[in-house]
């Protein structure tokens, strides 16, 4: 889950304002050579990335005075900071507190999801904004959210979009719990071709149940590999080093699905706390997971830390997800 990290200043030599749209960029045949995480060494919690025709485009959490973080890459290494992905808000979100941004690619444009917390009743709800190319600017016209569970105490975050096999594209969420009285639950729901409206129920997929979970499931993302529909997932608390990542095998977006015993990633040497993941396949058709972890040394925005973004590979064997990571030497090949 997204929360508004400090107000720390960018480092101008990593991070350069504004590129061109990556619409406009070439091509590029795959990331060669080698990287370190993390990628990017500023707070960028709850990433997302796509890879827009082998640019890649990054959303993350409120940060730095932005409502979505925004950056691009042509080689996964070098990361150039755009203006806000979505300077206005829509009257019913409250600024600041913009969390876990994520992005659909669509015939007439991209959608992008995001968690702000409403003005009335102070839960939290997803909105949805259309931009006309990946950096935006995006813009919510839109009254109401597209999602506000009230009946859930919390309400509903972290969506991320799923395009199954046919082409249709789904939703998946979290809904928000209170510990001992409501479980957090993850949730999908079809959405309209254009990724604006919901066009059918909403399913429970997953809720909390293992005990290295606590009282938190969040960051639901959904992909297809070796066969399998899986969906991951971040369980624990975001700001310990005890937050983690598991996975689940789904029949259909709808579900059924069932968990695997986790957690499957978590904290290791010098990263810890890894979650926020998503997905997305570079030129090659090579998976990758983006994720954010603390430095093990400085868990916690109150001792100085940052959720940096971090890629590794993910590939299937007898049928079961397997990271290469969490790595963070010198000289990770990306082949």
């Amino acid at each position: 889950m997204g929360r508004r990290g400090p107000a720390l200043l960018l480092v101008l030599a990593v991070l350069t304002v504004i590129a061109p749209a990556p619409s406009e960029a070439i091509p590029v045949v795959g990331p060669v050579g080698t990287y370190r995480n993390p990628v990017l060494a500023a707070d960028f919690p709850d990433p997302f990335v796509l890879n827009d025709n082998g640019v890649y485009v990054a959303l993350a959490t409120n940060a730095y005075g932005h409502n979505v973080q925004l950056v691009t890459s042509p080689d996964l290494r070098t990361w150039v900071l755009h203006r806000d992905a979505l300077p206005a808000l829509p009257a019913w979100a409250v600024p600041g507190r913009t969390w876990a941004p994520s992005m659909l690619r669509t015939t007439g444009g991209y959608v992008l999801y995001y968690t702000a917390r409403h003005r009335t009743g102070g839960i939290h709800c997803i909105g949805r904004a259309f931009g006309t190319a990946p950096t935006g600017p995006f813009v919510d016209p839109n009254p109401i959210p597209l999602v506000c569970q009230s009946g859930y105490r919390g309400g509903s975050i972290d969506p991320s979009p799923y395009v199954d096999e046919r082409g249709r594209p789904w939703l998946l969420w979290k809904s928000e719990g209170t510990p001992g009285i409501e479980p957090t639950r993850i949730w999908s729901r079809p959405l309209r071709a254009d990724g604006l409206e919901l066009a059918g129920r909403a399913t429970e997929l997953l809720r909390t149940d293992q005990a290295w979970e606590g009282p938190i499931i969040e960051n639901p993302a959904m992909v297809r590999a070796g066969g399998k529909l899986l969906l991951f997932y971040s369980g624990g608390r975001w700001q310990t080093a005890g937050y983690a990542i598991n996975w689940a095998h789904c029949h259909s977006p709808a579900g059924p699905c069932t968990k695997d015993l986790g957690p499957w990633v978590a904290s290791a040497g010098a990263v810890a706390g890894p979650g926020g993941q998503e997905f997305f396949r570079d030129p090659k058709g090579a998976l990758w997971m983006a994720y954010h972890a603390w430095d093990a040394d400085r868990v916690g925005y109150d001792r100085g830390g940052r959720r940096s973004l971090r890629i590794d590979r993910v590939v299937m064997r007898d049928g079961n997800p397997v990271l290469y990571g969490p790595t963070h030497t010198e000289g990770v090949p990306f082949g």
